[in-house]
C-alpha cells in the first residue's frame, strides 16, 4: 500500500476527532454556553462516574480473556516504558528550562501520562473500517482494536493515579515547602526575638547541620551520628527511602477511582470463565447488564472529546506558562517519545515479545505519540498547582497532536505493514 493511502487512512480519525473537539469549544463559548464553566463540572462527573466506568467494562470484559492476557503480557510493560521515559525527559525539560517549582508537576505529568484510552478508541476501530486498511479485516481488525484500546486505558488509569499522581504529589510538596520556606525566611527576617541556637531544634531555615522535621521523618530508619556530624548512608538504603517515600505520596482513595474499579470487575469477568458465560454473549442468562452497562458507555467518547474542545477554550485566554516549556512538552512527546518507541517495539518484536501481528505493534507504537492525557488536568486541580497554565499546555499540545498524529499514524502503519 501506498504512503498517500495510508496517510488518507490515519487522516480520518483525526479528522472525526477534530470536528467533535471544534463543536465542543464552539460549545463552550459566551455567547452558547451549553458547555460553560458552570455545566462542565457536571459532564465532567457523568464522565468520570458513570460514562467511562461503562465503556472501559463493556469492551474490556468483552473483549479480554485469560488467553488474550497471555498473549498481550508486553502491553503492561510497554505502557510503563512510555511512562518512565516520558518522566525522565520531563526532567531534562525542567533542568534545561529551569522551570519555576509550581510548574513541575505539570511538566512531569504532561510528559508522562498520555491519552492512553479515549483517542485510541477513536483512532483504532476508524483505522480498522477503512476501505484501504492495511490490517486485513474489518471485522477482527475492530475488534481486536477496541481489546487493545480497553487494555490500554485500564493501563493507564492505574498508572495515572500510582505512578503520576505520586510523582506530581511529591513535586507539589516540593513546590508548597519552598513557599513555606521562603515565607519562615521573611518572618525571620522581620522577627525581633532571638533563635535558640544552642539547641539541636528545628529551625525556621533548615541548617547544614540538623534535619527539617519532614527529612528526619524520612530518614528515621537510617542511624546519624547527631547534628553536627552527617549521616552515613548506602546507596541501597538512599533508594529504599525514596522508594518508601514516593510510595507514601499514593492515594489509595484516588487509586480506586471508578475506572480502576470498572477495570478489576471487568477483569474479574472476562478471566473468570464460568462469570463470563452468565454474563458475556448473545445466550448469557445476564446479557441485558453488559448490554446495559454498554449502551450507556458509548456517550463515554463523544462527551469526553466535547470536554476535550471545551477545556481547551481556557487555554485562549490564558498565556502565563513561558513558550520554552510548551514547546519542550511538545517535542517530547511527538518528537523524542515516538522515535524512542519504534526502537523499543522494533527491538521487542526482534527478540520476539510481541508476534507479528501489525494492528498490535501499530497500537504498541502509537502509545508513544498520544497528547497528555486529560486527566493530568483534573490532578493539577486536586494538588491547586499549575491550574491555569495546564489549559494552555492542553490547548497547544491537542492541536499540535491533530497534525502529529496523522503523521505518526501513517509512519507506524508504513513500518509494521
Amino acid at each position: 500500500m501506498g504512503f498517500l493511502d495510508l496517510f488518507i487512512v490515519a487522516l480520518m480519525p483525526m479528522l472525526k476527532i477534530l470536528l467533535i473537539t471544534a463543536v465542543g469549544l464552539f460549545l463552550a463559548t459566551e455567547r452558547i454556553n451549553l458547555l460553560g464553566a458552570n455545566a462542565r463540572p457536571y459532564l465532567n462527573n457523568l464522565v468520570f462516574y458513570v460514562f467511562n466506568p461503562s465503556n472501559l467494562f463493556s469492551k474490556l470484559a468483552d473483549t479480554i480473556s485469560l488467553e488474550s492476557l497471555v498473549t498481550l503480557w508486553f502491553m503492561p510493560v510497554n505502557v510503563l516504558l512510555t511512562f518512565i521515559i516520558g518522566s525522565a525527559l520531563a526532567w531534562i525539560l525542567i533542568k534545561i528550562t529551569k522551570a519555576p517549582q509550581h510548574l513541575q508537576s505539570l511538566i512531569i505529568g504532561s510528559c508522562a501520562a498520555g491519552n492512553l484510552g479515549n483517542l485510541l478508541l477513536i483512532i483504532l476501530p476508524a483505522v480498522c473500517n477503512e476501505d484501504n486498511s492495511p490490517f486485513g479485516d474489518s471485522s477482527a481488525c475492530s475488534t481486536d482494536g477496541e481489546a487493545y484500546a480497553a487494555l490500554s486505558m485500564a493501563l493507564g488509569v492505574v498508572f495515572l493515579w500510582t505512578y503520576v499522581y505520586a510523582i506530581m504529589r511529591l513535586s507539589a510538596n516540593k513546590a508548597t515547602k519552598e513557599i513555606d520556606t521562603n515565607d519562615s525566611t521573611i518572618r525571620d527576617k522581620t522577627s525581633e526575638e532571638t533563635p535558640y541556637s544552642e539547641i539541636c531544634t528545628e529551625a525556621l531555615l533548615p541548617s547544614r547541620g540538623c534535619h527539617t522535621s519532614e527529612e528526619y521523618t524520612d530518614q528515621v530508619e537510617v542511624p546519624f551520628s547527631g547534628c553536627e556530624g552527617k549521616a552515613k548512608v548506602s546507596f541501597l538504603e538512599k533508594a529504599k527511602l525514596h522508594l518508601k517515600k514516593l510510595f507514601g505520596y499514593i492515594d489509595l482513595k484516588k487509586l480506586f477511582a471508578p475506572s480502576t474499579i470498572s477495570a478489576i470487575i471487568a477483569f474479574t469477568v472476562g478471566i473468570v470463565s464460568p462469570i463470563r458465560k452468565v454474563v458475556i454473549g448473545d445466550d448469557a442468562p445476564l446479557r441485558a447488564i453488559c448490554n446495559s452497562v454498554s449502551l450507556i458507555g458509548e456517550a463515554a467518547i463523544p462527551c469526553m472529546t466535547l470536554l476535550i474542545g471545551a477545556n481547551l477554550l481556557r487555554g485562549l485566554k490564558r498565556s502565563e506558562v513561558g513558550t520554552s516549556i510548551v514547546l519542550g512538552i511538545i517535542a517530547i512527546r511527538y518528537i523524542i517519545s515516538p522515535l524512542l518507541g519504534i526502537f523499543i517495539v522494533k527491538a521487542a518484536n526482534h527478540f520476539g515479545m510481541v508476534g507479528s501481528d501489525s494492528l498490535y505493534q501499530f497500537t504498541l507504537m502509537l502509545q508513544y505519540a498520544l497528547p497528555p492525557a486529560m486527566t493530568v488536568g483534573t490532578i493539577s486541580q486536586l494538588l491547586k498547582t499549575g491550574e491555569s497554565e495546564c489549559s494552555v499546555i492542553m490547548l497547544w499540545t491537542y492541536v499540535v497532536a491533530s497534525f502529529s498524529l496523522t503523521i505518526w499514524s501513517t509512519f507506524f502503519m508504513w513500518l509494521v505493514t
